[in-house]
């Protein structure tokens, strides 16, 4: 059977409550016994001291002559009134005075004269010479409800009786049933409170872990557009945020790869439309053998620009996997971008735009020349696809600290600031309608930003829309002795 977070947490929190108020109730009434024991247990030996002292005294002023059980009869009215006063408090519940065979000679309470009560304990304390503290009973005398001080009454080092003082112990089972009660009434209102407590923290707690499960089965039948309820600022709310920005996530890749699965297809349908086309007007005749050079170089075209697609997947592939090895080494980041720069020469002039080429004559740097000239190169391309008639193009490298700053910039649409966040991401397309890009895919920034991480750099973007476009990315300078200077051969 599933058990609910609320029933998890009342359970455990029921458990604690009801275990650390036993402990308190055990601990509390175990202080209390025993030190309200100690107390009358010390009451009861201090009015003992007073009769035996009293006793011995007088005995001993007597002269001895009588018996121990004549002195008591003798003195009996003198006794019976200390005795009657000791017991006006409340700790005492009588006092008894027995001669050395355990008959009792004297007591507060008159019905027990006479009474032998010789027991274990008496003659203990008679054979020892030595107080005893028991609670047992006397012949079924008063029984376990009055705790006893047995104390001997000496002459001449001889036990002549004894004095016992019996104190009111059912006193403990009150105090423990009166600390039970007003535990158990607090941990009921305790209970209560938690309760209480608890189903607040679990609506804060279960409610949006139960939207969350609700919107992860949507999200397994492919509805990527629930969102959690974001409250209040604790680690739920965290988790609820974070889980939205992973719908989020999902959403965009989802609308990615529908996009890209668009994009594939056109660029895979038109040229392959194009060149089955062209392939079939010439075998049929169609096409005259003197435009067949013509319609050759398109399809030439046709399949360099398949060429790339594929190109561009397995490049994506190889580095996700870690097949593709990046090897640094020193090389000049300068003659790198000269040479990018050059290969654009055409496009360049095809689009009369104004070029800046702000770099030093040499710089060095560590890395791995070949994806630093391929990152290049992407950027370039874009750089020049997206560009103005006669805008501004511009290639600065510049440094700070250990680190080479490669900025490519472009006067042109830019990038809307909803795009921004994901250009790097793979398969997408800020020229959602193709009117400018018509043969990438949404690959190329996110293979300059794989480069880049692989390689331990960062890049950046930074755009005005509708009026220029600049990526920067960095590079690690070289040390010293990274540096091989290359020597001219010589002639033989």
């Amino acid at each position: 059977m599933k058990k609910s977070i609320f029933a998890k947490y009342t359970v455990a929190f029921l458990v604690i409550i009801i275990v650390s108020f036993i402990a308190l109730a055990l601990i509390i009434t175990s202080m209390l016994i025993r030190r309200t024991n100690d107390n009358r247990k010390e009451k009861a030996v201090v009015n003992g001291d007073y009769v035996v002292n009293f006793i011995e005294e007088g005995y001993a002023l007597s002269g001895r002559g009588l018996s121990f059980s004549a002195f008591v009869e003798d003195r009996k009215s003198l006794i019976n009134g200390v005795l009657e006063s000791l017991i006006t408090n409340e700790d005492v519940e009588s006092i008894l005075i027995t001669d050395e065979k355990c008959v009792i000679v004297a007591a507060s309470d008159r019905s027990v004269l006479g009474l032998d009560i010789s027991s274990d304990d008496t003659l203990r304390a008679i054979g020892g010479n030595e107080s005893v503290i028991s609670r047992n009973s006397f012949n079924d005398l008063y029984g376990s409800r009055l705790g006893k001080v047995i104390m001997p009454v000496t002459c001449d080092g001889e036990v002549i009786g004894l004095v016992i003082v019996c104190f009111d112990v059912s006193h403990i089972d009150t105090l423990t049933t009166g600390i039970i009660k007003t535990i158990v009434v607090s941990s009921l209102w305790v209970m209560i409170v938690t309760l209480i407590a608890i189903y607040s923290i679990n609506a804060s707690i279960a409610s949006p872990i139960q939207q969350m499960s609700h919107a992860t089965k949507l999200f397994s039948s492919g509805k990527f557009d629930v969102r959690i309820k974001v409250n209040g600022n604790d680690e739920i709310s965290e988790l609820a945020e974070g889980f939205n920005n992973m719908a989020d996530s999902l959403s965009s890749l989802e609308y990615m790869r529908s996009s890209f699965l668009a994009a594939v297809s056109h660029d895979l349908r038109t040229p392959m439309t194009t060149i089955s086309g062209d392939i079939d007007g010439m075998l049929s005749g169609a096409i005259p053998p003197e435009k067949h050079e013509y319609y050759l170089n398109v399809i030439s075209s046709e399949v360099k620009r398949l060429s790339r697609l594929v190109g561009s997947m397995l490049d994506i592939s190889r580095i996700q996997a870690g097949d593709r090895k990046f090897e640094k080494r020193s090389f000049d980041i300068c003659e790198t971008a000269r040479l990018v720069l050059i290969s654009f020469e055409e496009k360049i002039e095809k689009k009369n735009l104004d070029v800046e080429f702000d770099c030093p004559d040499r710089l060095e740097v560590f890395s791995d020349k070949d994806a630093v000239h391929q990152i290049l190169y992407n950027l370039c391309e874009n750089a020049i696809k997206f560009s103005n008639e006669g805008g501004k193009y511009r290639i600065s490298i510049k440094t700070s600290g250990k680190k080479a700053y490669v900025s490519v910039f472009d006067e042109g649409i830019g990038i809307p600031p909803e795009d921004l966040p994901y250009v790097f991401d793979r398969f997408y397309k800020s020229d959602k309608s193709r009117s400018l890009d018509k043969s990438g895919v949404g690959l190329g920034l996110f293979i300059v930003k794989t480069m880049i991480e692989a390689l331990g750099e960062k890049i950046s973007v930074n755009s005005e829309y509708h009026k220029n476009c600049e990526f920067v990315f960095s590079l690690q300078l070289s040390e010293p002795s990274q540096i091989i200077i290359e020597q001219p051969m010589q002639e033989q």
